[in-house]
């Protein structure tokens, strides 16, 4: 059985570990326009959130 010369640093293990936290973003289908948008924010392309119109759409 492999066993370790040295202990590993912490430095070292958080390195190894650091891809753990990586996540794929959310998205979600917008009700009204069908696109693909990020929860809790606002559609940019319509101006909408929450039903509301909060801002001018771009254009």
């Amino acid at each position: 059985m492999a066993v370790p010369k040295r202990k590993t640093t912490p430095m070292k293990r958080g390195m190894r570990r650091s891809a753990d936290g990586l996540v794929a973003k959310a998205y979600v289908e917008d009700k009204d326009s069908g696109e693909l948008r990020r929860p809790h924010h606002i559609d940019l392309k319509t101006g909408m959130y929450r039903g509301r119109q909060v801002m001018e759409p771009k254009r």
